[in-house]
């Protein structure tokens, strides 16, 4: 826990931060949503190395929905295109992610929620084609 950081008790109803994945479509898609009962504030992200997307020309780690947030009310979703799936499995990237996302609660409490995710799972994931070329 962060030096002068409260902690809130476990009972009381809380922001609850997470960073996910999402594959629909054929297209992989990095998700930043407070699942919490209570309004997040000063949402930062840290992950331990720099997710690439959008066929290698953007950092998504370093897109200011990561780097700061200022509120986030409960149920709120932010999604970002990373790539079509079977594009971002062609280059060299790494799969497995170490993501921290650090926030607040109204009354200055402060939270810090570890995710590891793996996106090997998605690279079995197959999509359909339909005629005209538009995926499933």
């Amino acid at each position: 826990m962060p030096r002068g950081a409260k902690r809130a008790s476990l009972d009381v109803p809380r922001p609850d931060v997470i960073v996910d994945f999402n594959c629909s479509q054929g297209l992989l898609f990095i998700l930043l949503k407070n699942i919490g009962a209570r309004s997040a504030y000063n949402v930062r992200t840290v992950f331990d190395q720099p997710l690439r997307g959008l066929g290698g020309q953007k950092c998504i780690s370093e897109l200011q929905l990561f780097r700061r947030v200022d509120f986030i009310p409960p149920g709120k979703e932010f999604s970002q295109l990373v790539d079509p799936i079977a594009a971002w499995f062609q280059h060299a990237y790494p799969s497995r992610y170490a993501i921290t996302i650090h926030y607040d609660d109204r009354e200055g409490n402060s939270f810090a929620e570890h995710i590891t995710h793996n996106l090997e799972i998605y690279k079995d994931l197959g999509t359909i084609s339909f005629p005209g070329g538009s995926h499933a």
